[in-house]
């Protein structure tokens, strides 16, 4: 059900969706159910919000809440390949939800009265959350939009789909139709982005029935003239959605990949559901620019239930659209690729190629990855690892976030050796990554001169030469 042949950049920006949620969701726990007044003193000074953890349920750094928690049983069925439309698919994830919320240590009010006593059925799911909604007159929170990115990674290929799964799984839990509404307009706005790299909240408008359309075009204006903390009533999922939208569009600027950050900083100083705004936010924003985008020092320590991490969330999210990964790509076709060196300018960093993962030197600890590896290639004992999403080609459109990416895995490597680590930087021949990003460490973390660094580490390793564009990058520094 997805498009079978995504680029480079598509593939970033599928493998960004959830990751971008799941670090919007663990950005904002800290601070939920403060007022943006209380946010701002929490903040003071600080020029950028720190993934620290901690607040009313004591979050350790890093860690998502329910938010994300329940998007995992729907990523692990578009990952399996299962139309989320399918009773018995429902039936699955709202057996897992059941089975999670009996220890979760967060459950929203109102998934909670729905979920609690439940048979494990889709239909008994819907009937509960309509007596839930006749109760109390109302069952519009933001715990179905909070959870529903994945589902556009289901349906690339297919708006129509992706609209009716949307709105049947907003239905099991919220049966107000401002619920479903919304996750019908914001995964047709991530998919949208997916696709295209282009932000675009109205593109859904038409899969409303008619006569709810002008409301929401409406109620997407009045996000685009307001600040995210205009929108204090944030656990109803309208002003959610456009407290999320208002984070957005308010911090475009430039249209980099700084976007995501800033974006899912204005969200969380909204204040009052800052986890569930900034993940709704992060949804969008990761469908816009990718995985690529997300800082590595995020990447490190975002985690959540079940056991998961940044790598698991991405890996998921491209095994939806492209496929099962494998344990280990082979690279052996391309030639030598057993290069292992210590960096010229730093005897605590390797510099190598794919297949110096097989003879680790011992003293090696941590590995930042220029390239894709397999599941398992990294051998086990290796604590902290590093993706980074870069492609080994000139053309712009293969790297549009080249500036951040660059910078961002030279200063990853900075701060392993911060910690004290061994680390082996790599990609696949040590050919064009490695010396590219080896240069830019040690320009901008040793004080070499960048002419210098970059001699010396090509010097340093026999197949260096950065391709155009990176070369270009360097100089420009």
């Amino acid at each position: 059900m997805t498009v079978t042949a995504l680029t480079s950049a598509q593939l970033d920006r599928a493998a960004g969706v959830v990751l971008a949620t799941a670090c919007g969701d663990a950005l904002g726990a800290p601070y939920e159910f403060n007022s943006a007044a209380s946010v701002a003193r929490m903040l003071e000074g600080l020029d950028a919000i720190p993934m620290k953890g901690g607040g009313t349920f004591g979050w350790a750094p890093g860690e998502w809440t329910d938010d994300t928690s329940m998007a995992i049983p729907l990523l692990h069925a578009v990952a399996a390949g299962k139309d989320l439309r399918d009773d018995t698919v429902q039936n699955e994830i709202v057996a897992v939800w059941i089975d999670w919320a009996r220890t979760a240590p967060d459950v929203g009010s109102q998934t909670r009265a729905v979920l609690s006593g439940l048979e494990p059925s889709a239909a008994a799911a819907r009937v509960a959350a309509q007596r839930v909604h006749d109760a109390s007159g109302r069952s519009a929170g933001n715990g179905s939009l909070m959870r529903t990115a994945p589902l556009a990674l289901a349906y690339l290929d297919d708006p129509a789909a992706l609209a009716e799964a949307a709105r049947a799984i907003s239905d099991l839990t919220h049966y107000e139709a401002d619920a479903g509404d919304a996750c019908v307009l914001w995964t047709l706005a991530i998919r949208h982005a997916i696709l295209t790299g282009e932000l675009d909240v109205r593109v859904g408008l038409d899969a409303l029935p008619g006569e709810r359309r002008d409301r929401w075009a409406v109620l997407f204006d009045e996000a685009e003239q307001k600040t995210p903390a205009d929108f204090v009533r944030n656990g109803w999922v309208v002003e959610a959605l456009q407290g999320a939208w208002s984070a957005i569009a308010g911090t475009i600027e430039d249209g980099t990949a700084k976007h995501l950050r800033r974006g899912l900083d204005a969200a969380v100083r909204g204040g009052n559901d800052t986890d569930t705004v900034a993940a709704i936010a992060g949804g969008l924003l990761g469908a816009r620019y990718g995985a690529s985008a997300v800082p590595s020092a995020w990447k490190r320590i975002v985690h959540g239930w079940p056991e998961l991490h940044a790598t698991d969330l991405m890996r998921l999210s491209l095994h939806a659209v492209a496929g099962a990964a494998d344990d280990r790509l082979d690279y052996s076709h391309l030639g030598d690729i057993s290069t292992l060196v210590r960096h010229p300018h730093d005897e605590g960093v390797w510099l190598g190629a794919v297949g110096s993962l097989d003879a680790l030197p011992d003293d090696v600890d941590a590995v930042v990855s220029l390239c894709r590896v397999g599941t398992a290639q990294v051998p086990a004992r290796i604590a902290h690892h590093i993706e980074v999403w870069l492609i080994d080609k000139a053309e712009p459109h293969h790297n549009p976030n080249l500036d951040f990416v660059l910078t961002d895995a030279a200063d990853a490597v900075a701060a392993l050796r911060a910690e004290g680590r061994t680390v082996l930087l790599h990609c696949v021949q040590a050919q064009s990554r490695t010396p590219t990003v080896a240069a830019l460490y040690a320009a901008r973390h040793r004080g070499v001169p960048m002419e210098q660094a970059l001699a010396e580490v090509s010097a340093a390793l026999p197949a260096a030469w950065p391709n155009p564009a990176f070369r270009e990058y360097l100089r420009g520094l």
